[in-house]
């Protein structure tokens, strides 16, 4: 007696799937079947998307100019800073970042177009970002390379925790727990920062929350648009921003706003701000198409280390033990929710490829 198993399609011999114990049978051998396809598929999706050795050497060589690159940009500023009001300069950076992309967006024949319900995100980045960098400029004016950028590292762990309470994401206690030990880090690098610089101490702080949001806005409009679109767009959009309030600006005698003439070698400091930001952002940009994440993550915060060289040896500033201290809480707090992220990705492929019981 011949028929057909109603769940897998497939002819079954001497017996109807109708009693319980065919109907047993059969959802057994259905589920093998399928954990066989999902396997097969799987291995063979995985091979497929495997970057080869010299992609992912590629990646890691761009992901470590990156780490170079991005801290020359702060040098950049800091030096900048000395003559040069930081609403200028946080406008130069944007203004030459944009006419930089401008070309490579010609060159790569990419489309400026943008759909209807992606200016209010577009928007929104750009602000977001405006606002990060002027506040990060604004306390590197003051405080050590080091310092600052310490403080803004905990960027990912803000990320973490809203993905959790507010986006309702999968976060586990454990990295929960290495995000509160990086806020921990963090007061120990503000701490002696705040009793020097005074409340120019906590401006990392709004740079750090400032990206966090600008991370979580852009993880949406990164799937949707081109790298460099992308970038030239929120160039353009901080760029048209600035103008209006440089010129509003002029004359009032804020420190802060009031735009002057840069003089000398000032002009290239600026040229420096906007062109290292564009060749950083895309050097991270392309080396996160040619290698893993997760292979990339815990690179990032070698940039640490480079910031704190290039502080001591153009401006002399070197972090004390208690911001040392910090960093280093920062830096393996950091380091460890990486890790806890790949544990959580392996435990998830690995339940989804088990045979069923």
């Amino acid at each position: 007696m011949t028929s057909t198993c109603p769940r897998s399609g497939q002819m079954q011999v001497g017996h109807i799937c109708g009693s319980p114990f065919d109907a047993t049978n059969c959802r057994k051998r259905n589920r093998r079947a399928s954990y066989h396809s999902v396997k097969r598929e799987f291995m063979t999706s995985s091979s497929s998307y495997i970057p080869s050795t010299d992609r992912i050497l590629a990646g890691v060589a761009l992901m470590l100019g990156f780490c170079v690159t991005a801290p020359l940009l702060d040098v950049a500023a800091k030096l900048a800073s000395d003559s040069i009001p930081v609403g200028q300069i946080t406008a130069a950076r944007f203004i030459v970042q944009c006419a930089l992309m401008a070309p490579f967006v010609w060159i790569m024949g990419l489309s400026l177009r943008v759909a209807r319900g992606q200016w209010l995100a577009l928007l929104l980045r750009a602000v977001l970002l405006l606002a990060s960098t002027f506040c990060f400029i604004a306390a590197i004016r003051v405080m050590p390379l080091a310092d600052a950028l310490a403080i803004v590292f905990v960027a990912p762990f803000i990320v973490l925790l809203v993905g959790k309470f507010y986006l309702g994401e999968d976060v586990g206690l454990r990295r929960v727990g290495a995000a509160l030990v990086g806020f921990v880090g963090v007061l120990f690098v503000i701490q002696p920062s705040f009793a020097a610089f005074g409340a120019v101490a906590l401006f990392p702080l709004g740079t750090a929350v400032g990206f966090a949001f600008y991370i979580l806005v852009t993880r949406g409009l990164s799937r949707q648009m081109h790298p460099v679109t992308l970038q030239f767009h929120t160039g353009l959009i901080a760029s048209l921003m600035s103008l209006p309030v440089m010129i509003l600006a002029q004359g009032t005698g804020s420190e802060l706003l009031d735009p002057v003439w840069p003089e000398g070698i000032v002009w290239l400091w600026l040229l420096g701000v906007g062109f290292f930001a564009a060749i950083s952002h895309m050097m991270m940009t392309y080396a996160l198409s040619l290698a893993p994440s997760a292979t990339l993550a815990p690179m990032q915060y070698l940039e640490l280390p480079v910031a704190t060289l290039l502080g001591y040896l153009v401006f002399h500033d070197f972090p004390n033990k208690l911001t040392l201290t910090g960093i280093g809480i920062i830096i393996g707090a950091g380091l460890y929710m990486i890790h806890r992220e790949r544990v959580t990705a392996r435990r998830l492929v690995t339940e989804r490829a088990a045979p069923p019981i």
